[in-house]
Parts: structure tokens; C-alpha cells; sequence
């Protein structure tokens, strides 16, 4: 038996949340000015006025409060959260010399690792956001020690987390356009001997991964599989990849046209868009999560929209980055699922998916003069919650509150400036709240944090020892700096040479001639 299977293992009581303000948010949009919410089992059983509960039921005060689904944070990299505010905003392809060091012969402790995951997991339940699709990576090597101390964090926080591993399994220079004959020799040589892990290594560590965790914590823990992007791994271990998706119904992550360079990529590698590949490779279906897709065309916009696959937003890396902004109308208009991420603490500096949300529903307003193809306020709030249950392969579970749905409930506190005065509830939670009037949060049945505390976890602990670590990180970047410093010429290079080249593209804001 593991670990997480003695943490929130036993059987959820009954909680009775009572005389809330209520928003489905599903299918229906159904919505109740004062309704009690019977949840036993880990779902919710009932809504309505006076509803009776067991003698034994938890009962939970919600009057002058909003009961609505919990936010999902549809995209996350875990291993960023120690960096938050660390750099300057640079160009994705630059930006990542810092992030996983491609010259990195050593990684985090286990500890570290479990900190900087339960940091990131307290961060996000204090909002309301009460499940999160993690696209863990890790540097140099994955192990299953790193794989227990990201997944054992998640099962101690309390927050539903679905968790991949994000490993490339190809050398540095074979991820990008140009490269390698713009390296000299000698670093060519450094990045071939730097710590590179195989396609049966790493399919065993997901075989750890989902016979260990996957469904642990009473179905809070889950596995996904991650490519990290297409051309950053062999084409054997992406189709392998898909397969273990498919014989175990996993969400598939894959980075796809996050950037100019990567359309420059697609051809330069594979002679046609990165979308057209892992199409043609047989990888595009409904599983799968494409993470960014802002420099996709027509065509690979309709194979999107034939797929069925996810798209997850992320507005505010993508600016921090410079990446550009996608083409929101076009992929909701076509019928392309939307979920919204924050992607990592060092592009977004919160784990706050409220401001994302909010940032989804303003930038997209710059692409278009007519406010008719502007982003709704209800498109963004779907996005933000059956959105991301969509991309997490629990369509109809989460994101909504209904009878049967899984009980991931947020209470905000109506007597906040947020909502005051209360002239529309949906458009004020996506544009003017940002989380501070969460005062409960259910997860999974279970009461994880109350008037704002978590009741389980020694916050003030857990912030100390992290600072204990601020040393051990500075140093550890001293060093990943001095190497990013070496190869930062040859990449700008690169990145002048991809953005040179025409795309017929406009995903950035920038200045008439």
C-alpha cells in the first residue's frame, strides 16, 4: 500500500452545506438564490432548499455566500514554483535556458520537490481552484523518488491533481530549428552528454506512476502522459505515448505552436506544421490537450476542431513570454474545447487562475475591431471550469455542481467589494474577483479549507522551511545562469533566423508601418 493510500483514504462522510447562493454552471445553468447542498460519498447527492442530512452530516453555514464548481487549473508545471518572480519576461526558447537547463547534470531533493509541489497546491485551493492538470518535468533525469514527492504532496494538500511526466527524450539541439549548425563543437559535445533518458526508462517510470498513484486518495490523485512537445521527443516514444493514453482513457499533453520558432520547427524538421504532424503520426485525438496553439493556421485549426482534442489557454505566460495571443473566436467558433492554465509560477508568478481568467477575457479584445468576436463572460467562466474538467477526461464530473457530480465546491463571501453592488454574479466572478472572497473550499466531499485556513496543513511551517531553502536555490541557479549565459548568443541567433521567415500570421500586438 503507498503512502497516499493512508491520506484522505476513508470513506467521505456527509457534509450539509446550507442556504448558499448557488450556480450550476452546467449544461443547464441553473441557479438558486438560497439552496442547501447534501454531498456524502465524495459527490454531491442533492440540491434544493431544506434538504434533510444524516444525524452524523457535517453542517456548513453558507448563508450570504456563492456555492459554484471549483476552478480548474487545466494547465501547471509544479517544478517552476520555487522560481516565481525569478527572471525577466524572454522569448519562450530563451526563457527555458533557465527553467530546465539543458546542461544540468543534477536536480532538486526530494524534499525540495515535495515543498515546491505542496506550495503551489495551498496556493491554489486558497482561490477555490480545487484541481489542477500537472505537466510535471524534471531535471536532469525523472525518478521515481521525484515522480512519490510531487504525487505525495498533492494527496497531503487535499487538491485533486492529475500529473505527467514531462520529459524530452531527444539531445538539446535536435528540439529546435537551425541549432546545431550554429553551436560549436564543443558545446554540441556537452549537450550529447548531458543526462538523457530513453523511451522504455520512461515508459517504466509511468508504469510506477499509474500503478502507484493512479485513483489514489479516493480518485483525487490521477496520471496523465506528457510528450512535453512534439519535436523535443522520438517519434516512437510520442506514438507510445498516445497508446498508453488510449489503453488507460489519460489525458495526452503536448506544447504545440507556443511560439513563432515552433512553426519554423515543424517545417525545418518535419516539412509541416507541428499540429499536421502528430496528425499524421496518429497522436491528435479527443485525449489529448494541446497546450498554447497560438501560432496555429486554418488548416491545423480544422484538425483541431476534427479531433476533438483540448486546447488549455494560457493568457498571461503567453504575455509574459511574448509568445502572442491566440486566436480565441477561431478555436471557440470552430468548436474547440477552451480550458484555461497558468501554466508555472516563474512565466505567470501566481498560481491564480481568477487573473487568467480575467486576462482570457480582455486580451483577445485587441484582435479583432468588432466587439461581436470578443470573448464573452460566459465563454470564459465555462472555460475555467467544464473546460478544464474536459481536459481532464471528467467531462460531467467536475466543473459543475449537479446531482452524481463530484463534490468540488467553492464558497466566495457575497459581502465582499467584488460583488458589491451585485449588478451581474457571472461577469463580476470573471472580472472582478480574483479569489480574495473564497472562504471555503470542498474537495473530493472533503472540507479542505475553512474561513480561509487549511485544516489540515501547518501553513506557516511549510513557508518557513521553504525559506530555509532560499540558499540552496540561489546557488543552484548561480549555476544554471553561468551555462544559460554561455548559450544565449546561439539561440538568439536561432530565434533571429525563425523570425525572419514569413508566417501569413498575426498573434502579436505591434505597431503599424
Amino acid at each position: 500500500m503507498s503512502a497516499a493510500d493512508h491520506t484522505h483514504s476513508g470513506p467521505a462522510g456527509s457534509l450539509l452545506i446550507r442556504g448558499a447562493r448557488v450556480l450550476s454552471l452546467d449544461k443547464r445553468d441553473r441557479e438558486w438564490p438560497c439552496a442547501d447542498i447534501l454531498v456524502s460519498g465524495g459527490r454531491i447527492q442533492a440540491i434544493g432548499p431544506n434538504l434533510q442530512a444524516p444525524a452524523e452530516a457535517q453542517c456548513l453555514d453558507a448563508h450570504g455566500m456563492l456555492a459554484m464548481p471549483g476552478l480548474i487549473n487545466a494547465h501547471f508545471h509544479s517544478p517552476g514554483n520555487f522560481m516565481r518572480g525569478q527572471l525577466d519576461g524572454l522569448p519562450l526558447e530563451l526563457f527555458m535556458l533557465y527553467e530546465v537547463p539543458p546542461l544540468a547534470q543534477s536536480g532538486d531533493s526530494q524534499r525540495m520537490a515535495y515543498l515546491r509541489t505542496m506550495m503551489g497546491a495551498l496556493e491554489m485551493l486558497e482561490r477555490g481552484i480545487t484541481a489542477v492538470h500537472d505537466d510535471a518535468y524534471h531535471v536532469p533525469l525523472a525518478t521515481p523518488q521525484g515522480i512519490d514527492a510531487v504525487m505525495q504532496a498533492y494527496a497531503d494538500a487535499g487538491i485533486r491533481a492529475t500529473v505527467a511526466i514531462d520529459q524530452p527524450n531527444v539531445v538539446e539541439y535536435d528540439k529546435f530549428p537551425y541549432l546545431r549548425e550554429l553551436l560549436p563543437a564543443d558545446v554540441r559535445a556537452e549537450m550529447e552528454a548531458a543526462p538523457l533518458q530513453g523511451m522504455d526508462e520512461l515508459l517504466t517510470l509511468y508504469s510506477h506512476l499509474i500503478d502507484r498513484w493512479h485513483g489514489c486518495a479516493r480518485g483525487r490523485l490521477s496520471a496523465a502522459v506528457s510528450c512535453s512537445a512534439p519535436q523535443r521527443v522520438t517519434r516512437p516514444y510520442l506514438q507510445a505515448l498516445s497508446e498508453l493514453s488510449r489503453s488507460h482513457d489519460l489525458p495526452y499533453n503536448l506544447h504545440v505552436l507556443e511560439t513563432k520558432l515552433q512553426r519554423a520547427t515543424g517545417l525545418e524538421r518535419f516539412g509541416q506544421s507541428l499540429l499536421r504532424y502528430i496528425h499524421e503520426a496518429g497522436v491528435l485525438d479527443e485525449r489529448c490537450e494541446i497546450i498554447h496553439a497560438v501560432w496555429i493556421d486554418d488548416d491545423d485549426l480544422r484538425l483541431l476542431a476534427d479531433s476533438g482534442a483540448v486546447v488549455a489557454h494560457n493568457p498571461v505566460c503567453n504575455l509574459r513570454l511574448g509568445s502572442g495571443v491566440m486566436p480565441w473566436r477561431a478555436l471557440h467558433d470552430a468548436g474547440v474545447p477552451i480550458a484555461i492554465g497558468t501554466d508555472e509560477l516563474c512565466t505567470d508568478d501566481t498560481a491564480n487562475l481568477w487573473v487568467a481568467g480575467k486576462m482570457a477575457g480582455l486580451i483577445h479584445n485587441l484582435s479583432h475591431a468588432d466587439p461581436a468576436h470578443w470573448p464573452r463572460h460566459a465563454e470564459v467562466l465555462r472555460a475555467l471550469t467544464a473546460g478544464g474538467a474536459r481536459a481532464l477526461r471528467r467531462e460531467g464530473e467536475l466543473g459543475q455542481l449537479a446531482p452524481g457530480a463530484l463534490a468540488d465546491i467553492v464558497l466566495l463571501d457575497l459581502d465582499r467589494w467584488s460583488f458589491t453592488p451585485c449588478n451581474d454574479l457571472r461577469r463580476q466572478l470573471v472580472y472582478s474577483e480574483d479569489g480574495s472572497s473564497v472562504r471555503h473550499v470542498v474537495v473530493n466531499g472533503e472540507l479542505v479549507v475553512r474561513d480561509g485556513a487549511h485544516v489540515s496543513i501547518d501553513v506557516a511551517a511549510i513557508r518557513e522551511e521553504i525559506r530555509t531553502l532560499t540558499p540552496v536555490m540561489h546557488s543552484q541557479w548561480a549555476s544554471s545562469h553561468a551555462a544559460a549565459s554561455r548559450l544565449w548568443p546561439y539561440y538568439q541567433r536561432m530565434l533571429a533566423q525563425a523570425h525572419a521567415l514569413p508566417s501569413g500570421l498575426t498573434r502579436r500586438v505591434i505597431a503599424a508601418d
